[in-house]
């Protein structure tokens, strides 16, 4: 892959691999770690994509993998609480912090299908095709974290 293609992809593509690492992570020193990783994997892995779309769903599918493995490994054992977490995203609107706040406590299979659902909208059989799992897990998983974000938040959840 010469520079000027890579380049492009990484400005196309940062942003979703981004989102989509810090929902399965909970942290973003680790979602910047794992973008590094991805598109490190990327610059190795050079061309042989078959269009955009192909390398969208490639970037997606090392991204998962690669938060796998990092959840996995031996340092997260000890995890951190939400409220040692220095860095949270600014938000234009409170109900936007609570629901992120809310969110990120979800554990990390409903935050990876809520978030390539809603921000990477895909649908409910291109997530189970990236994630390796039935579509119908894929739909379970999602209507049980909309309950648990309209348990939690009541009224001011809008699924929509």
């Amino acid at each position: 892959m010469d520079k000027a293609r890579f380049t492009a992809a990484v400005e196309r593509y940062q942003n979703m691999v981004y989102r989509t690492a810090l929902h399965a992570l909970g942290s973003p020193q680790d979602a910047d770690d794992a973008v590094q990783e991805v598109f490190l994997r990327l610059f190795r892995r050079g061309d042989g994509f078959d269009g955009e779309e192909h390398l969208r769903r490639w970037l997606l599918r090392v991204t998962v993998n690669c938060c796998r493995d990092t959840l996995k490994s031996p340092w997260r054992k000890r995890r951190t609480s939400w409220e040692e977490i220095p860095e949270i995203p600014v938000f234009d609107r409170p109900e936007q912090a609570a629901l992120y706040r809310e969110v990120m406590a979800l554990p990390e299979k409903y935050r990876t299908v809520l978030n390539l659902f809603y921000y990477e909208e895909f649908t409910a059989r291109e997530i189970g095709e990236l994630l390796g799992v039935d579509t119908s897990t894929v739909t379970t998983r999602l209507a049980r974290a909309r309950r648990r974000l309209r348990e939690r938040l009541g009224e001011d959840w809008q699924d929509e």
